[in-house]
């Protein structure tokens, strides 16, 4: 080979190997620009809440009765809790506030079953107070979660809540 063809062939194989590494820092750049992340919302620091877009509004917690007021609703939620709990033995749990005069009752009504990725189970609930209720519904909790009422209604020929 002579000296021609040697100092071409090294200037094609330099070429060569100058475009593996501009494109490998290429792709470099590009899959690195994907770890960086610009908050639109963030922008203002003068305001430090979250701006909110509205676009989809939170879910209102389902309650059991519009009666139960905060402490009453505290002490239903435990022992919904206990009445539910896929390790216990499935029967009624009873709970009742002294200070409002109002109790009840909740008893799973069917086996722990998952939607969503949660735990849900189906119970009946009974209320007394200024308007005694008998309830039906569907409660469930996600992993390490506290339970939430995904839906509750009157049983049949019962009062309204």
């Amino acid at each position: 080979m002579n000296r021609a063809a040697a100092r071409r062939y090294r200037s094609v194989a330099f070429a060569s190997e100058a475009m593996k590494v501009a494109a490998a820092g290429m792709i470099a750049l590009a899959a690195g620009a994907c770890s960086f992340s610009f908050g639109v919302v963030g922008l203002d620091e003068r305001d430090p809440e979250p701006v909110a877009t509205g676009s989809i509004a939170p879910k209102a917690p389902i309650v059991l009765s519009a009666e139960l007021d905060e402490e009453d609703w505290r002490r239903a939620r435990a022992a919904l809790a206990v009445a539910l709990d896929p390790q216990g033995p499935g029967t009624q749990v009873s709970w009742d506030n002294p200070a409002s005069q109002r109790k009840g009752a909740f008893t799973p009504t069917g086996a722990p079953f998952v939607k969503d990725d949660q735990i849900c189970r189906s119970f009946a609930a009974h209320l007394t107070g200024v308007s005694p209720a008998a309830l039906q519904g569907t409660a469930c909790r996600p992993s390490g979660g506290a339970w939430a009422i995904q839906e509750v209604k009157p049983v049949k020929g019962e009062a309204k809540v």
